[in-house]
């Protein structure tokens, strides 16, 4: 059993659910705007930075005058400074948590030292941590596997313009999270970079990046949260300022998603209001997570708690994420009584059928190091007035005041 102090006891609020919240700043943009901002050295320092653990660290490393940094669980600051201390002259070791030891990284490295890098493994190889002796970097035209990791593409497009000549980066088979690759280039054009990107090939040539003034928009990510605390509520509205549909993050997809389950965005000058118009929801939801997989587990615990059977592709990338979350996933819903099925990689299937000999009453719910976990799971408050979540303090990865927030919205939390 887990220690009640290190466990959230979540509460549902009666009746209406209505608040005004301030989300955190888009992590993914934070940490992509950090590197471009370094590389442009800009006098300006980026503006309504996420307060995440992730950005943090990226922070930490990138206004550091050590040589060695331990970025814990933060597997986009361990890919993105990959890239970019390879063009920085100097001997650098980048190392991590047990689980980021466990995170394939070698696809990365290779491409690196296709252009001139020198990046070598300290422990077991294809993993970190590293050493990378910084060097001037020539460029040229590397290959990837486009069904691995955004990030990996990303994290090389964006050193792409300081290199002798430039990157032409090549993907085969189906590119994942396509969305993050064009926020990642949408924000280079931002900071003056022109590139080619035609079919599955992108041409970035060499160039300077210009330093421009940048303020960091809400992170749609953490609004999913709220569209499901709204969907299992009986009644509500919820204001989000600072959140726009401006077409730069993928997860912004949700607004037409809970369409279904009765809930509405509206757009403002300031942000967004979701309300809750009709109690509903769809007979069987059939979503891809391709360009999303983030909202993989928001949408799984929401539907498993509206009893709406599902069947969901595209998640070829969460077991390489802080947990295995196909795993996970599987693992907790099934305390409900839920059995997910895995019929082949990258696929999730559940029937809505609950098997009652397998229910827990009171569950705790594991999080495995993974913010997501606890932030998906805590609106089930709503539907059994109650929800137990072990290691509450790892929402600081992605959204460090959800806890608070969800007081200040009238739901009880105690234990954090």
């Amino acid at each position: 059993m887990t220690n009640d102090q290190h466990m959230a006891l979540v509460s549902a609020c009666p009746g209406r659910l209505e608040a005004t919240i301030h989300l955190p700043s888009s992590k993914s943009i934070s940490n992509r705007v950090q590197i471009i901002n370094a590389l442009s050295y800009s006098p300006w320092p980026v503006k309504n930075l996420s307060a995440s653990d992730d950005t943090r660290v990226l922070a930490n490393a990138l206004n550091s005058n050590e040589s060695v940094f331990d970025i814990g669980h933060a597997g986009t600051a361990m890919r993105f400074l990959t890239a970019f201390l390879s063009k920085i002259v100097g001997e650098w070791i980048i190392t991590g948590s047990e689980r980021m030891k466990q995170r394939p990284i070698g696809i990365l490295v290779d491409a690196l030292n296709s252009i001139g890098a020198r990046v070598e493994y300290l422990e077991k190889p294809g993993y970190p941590p590293l050493r990378i002796l910084g060097s001037h970097l020539i460029g040229g035209e590397v290959e990837l596997d486009g069904s691995v990791s955004s990030q990996y593409l990303s994290a090389l497009l964006m050193i792409a313009p300081t290199l002798d000549k430039g990157l032409t980066l090549k993907f085969r088979n189906r590119l994942i999270s396509k969305s993050y690759i064009e926020m990642t280039l949408k924000l280079m054009s931002f900071f003056g970079i022109s590139y080619e990107w035609n079919k599955n090939v992108i041409i970035v040539p060499s160039q300077d990046y210009l330093p421009r003034d940048y303020t960091v928009e809400a992170d749609w990510s953490a609004a999913s949260y709220w569209y499901s605390l709204l969907t299992l509520s009986p009644e509500g509205q919820i204001h989000l300022p600072g959140l726009f549909l401006s077409g730069l993050q993928g997860d912004e997809a949700i607004s037409g998603w809970f369409n279904s389950f009765g809930v509405e965005t509206r757009a403002t000058e300031e942000g967004i209001i979701i309300h809750k118009k009709v109690d509903m929801a769809p007979e069987k939801l059939a979503l891809n997570f391709h360009e999303t997989p983030d909202m993989a587990q928001t949408m799984a615990v929401l539907c498993v708690a509206k009893s709406v059977p599902f069947h969901f592709t595209g998640l070829e990338t969460l077991k390489i994420k802080e947990t295995n979350r196909i795993a996970a996933l599987q693992n907790e819903l099934g305390k409900f009584g839920a059995h997910l099925d895995e019929p082949r990689n990258g696929e999730l299937i559940w029937d809505g059928k609950i098997d009652t000999g397998s229910r827990m009453e009171n569950p705790v719910i594991e999080t495995y190091h993974d913010h997501r976990m606890a932030l998906s799971f805590a609106p089930w408050a709503l539907v059994k007035g109650e929800i137990r979540i072990a290691d509450p303090a790892v929402i600081s990865k992605s959204y460090p005041k959800f806890w608070e927030d969800l007081k200040n919205a009238g739901l009880g939390v105690e234990g954090v």
